[in-house]
């Protein structure tokens, strides 16, 4: 009798609007496959119709255009591996507690995206020489808890990133046209800043000489280091340098003998250089075999160890990853209130029986 195929689900956090992580203890693709890339949503999920495939840039620009999904099809374009991190991923891990959706570690997923450059657009409608920031707004909307009225989800870049030759107007994903749960038919794609900026389901872009102050940017996705006020605030943009064990899963039990430490790492500066693992909760480190993906600067980073459990007991496994720009992932995340930019050491309990 042939066994079953047995394969991991999406791990859901809230129905609606559909929060899910992707199963990441269980992912040893380098390329996410579209049913296990995580998702997170603000609003329900919008409606697509004829309007939704027209991208329109305005503001302070010399020539405000209406590009078709057609027309972006048909400009040069780029394809690139990219990670794409919830900017709340391991929010549960945080002590003291936090609000928000209390994501693990699955809030993260990787993919080939193809898209038309956006400073290619740009160079079409002319930018002011005023110009700072550059607003994109996309088709999903709803209520807010704090606020009254509707609010679309729209998200600003400053000009150089904006700029930035790898900043796309996606319109694939692996291949294939977006999905609709991930942005189709167009998303914005910011390569190295958590995934809030990749506005999904673009709708429109405008250049502003000033800065833009919409609760996606002055409210949510900020760093408030306080709990009771909104000193030293700061906007969340860059991926901290990151790892995660997959396996073994925590609290698992093991037999003595050898056995294979996996997982990935992670960075939004330069890129992975050093993993490092401890089996004795932070005492003593040993050096991980990692596997880099020459010509993808954007891409996660697959390491190894093989550890000879020696005897029975329990043991604390941790990982930690360095990147090229020398920043260390450290013991600790930096506590904010409303819990983004995790990046402590990946820990796992094991017990060897």
């Amino acid at each position: 009798m042939r066994l079953p195929d047995i394969k991991p689900y999406l791990v859901t956090r809230r129905l609606i609007p559909e929060n899910q992580e992707a199963p990441i203890h269980f992912i040893s693709a380098a390329i996410t496959p579209e049913q296990y890339f995580y998702r997170r949503n603000h609003f329900p999920y919008p409606v697509i119709s004829e309007q939704s495939f027209l991208l329109s840039i305005g503001g302070e620009v010399k020539r405000p255009l209406t590009f078709h999904y057609q027309d972006l099809l048909r400009m040069p374009s780029k394809e690139m591996t990219v990670v794409l991190e919830c900017s709340g991923n391991n929010r549960g891990h945080f002590r003291p507690r936090v609000y928000g959706e209390q994501w693990e570690g699955g809030a993260i997923s990787q993919g080939v995206w193809r898209g038309a450059p956006l400073r290619d657009l740009l160079k079409l409608t002319g930018l002011h020489a005023a110009s700072k920031e550059i607003v994109f707004e996309g088709h999903d909307y709803g209520k807010r808890t704090d606020l009254e009225g509707e609010f679309m989800f729209a998200r600003s870049l400053p000009l150089e990133k904006a700029l930035h030759p790898d900043t796309l107007i996606a319109y694939a994903l692996n291949g294939k046209p977006i999905p609709y749960k991930q942005g189709y038919p167009l998303r914005l794609i910011v390569p190295q800043w958590y995934a809030m900026a990749s506005v999904k389901w673009l709708r429109s872009i405008t250049v502003i000489e000033t800065h833009f102050n919409g609760p996606y940017q002055d409210i949510d996705y900020v760093y408030y280091p306080a709990k009771d006020s909104d000193a030293g605030k700061m906007p969340v943009t860059t991926i901290h340098v990151n790892s995660i064990i997959q396996q073994p899963l925590n609290w698992s039990v093991l037999t003595t003998g050898m056995h294979q430490l996996y997982g990935i790492a992670w960075t939004g500066t330069g890129f992975i250089t050093n993993v490092e693992i401890s089996i004795d909760g932070g005492e003593r480190w040993e050096q991980a075999a990692i596997q880099k993906y020459p010509g993808n600067p954007y891409s996660w980073t697959f390491w190894s160890y093989i550890w000879a459990a020696p005897k029975k007991g329990e043991y604390t496994i941790m990982s930690r990853a360095t990147d090229s720009i020398g920043f260390v992932q450290p013991p600790e995340a930096r506590w904010n209130r409303k819990g983004y930019g995790y990046n402590a050491y990946s820990t796992v309990h094991v017990k060897v029986d």
